[in-house]
């Protein structure tokens, strides 16, 4: 099936480490940091303004900008693809207990076949436990 509906999938992952520390931590609100974690971003980023721009994204040269540094963990980003679409990504870090969860919102983008949302919520969970092995190691 080829759905372009605006389907929507919330994958998160448990990190022992408090919300507050997963949000001031250098991996989850620098993006300096990304590369470490978030692979589809690429191996670098640099920033450019109030922006960030990756040029080694396997997309090509994205652009990303995030939300301003808040006390509500929102981690929200904007990224322009190379062809002018811009994605927002919403990302959320969540106390859990003694721990925190950080949920990303993947959302099916018109055109999207199913096998190529599989791969992207693939590649987010495959992010989130870089994220998580980083946090949690440090």
């Amino acid at each position: 099936m080829n759905s372009t509906g605006r389907e929507s999938r919330h994958l998160g992952v448990h990190i022992d480490r408090t919300a507050a520390d997963v949000y001031a931590y250098a991996y989850a609100s620098d993006p300096a940091h990304l590369p470490a974690w978030a692979h589809g971003l690429g191996a670098t980023i640099e920033k450019a303004g109030h922006e960030w721009i990756a040029d080694s994204s396997p997309l090509g040269r994205v652009v990303v900008a995030f939300t301003p540094p808040n006390d509500l963990g929102v981690l929200d980003h904007h990224v322009t693809l190379p062809s002018g679409v811009t994605v927002h990504n919403p990302v959320r870090v969540i106390a859990d207990g003694t721990g925190s969860e950080v949920v990303f919102t993947l959302r099916r983008q018109p055109g999207t076949t199913d096998a190529d949302f599989e791969r992207d919520a693939d590649m987010v969970t495959a992010d989130l436990a870089r994220l998580k092995e980083l946090l949690e190691s440090d």
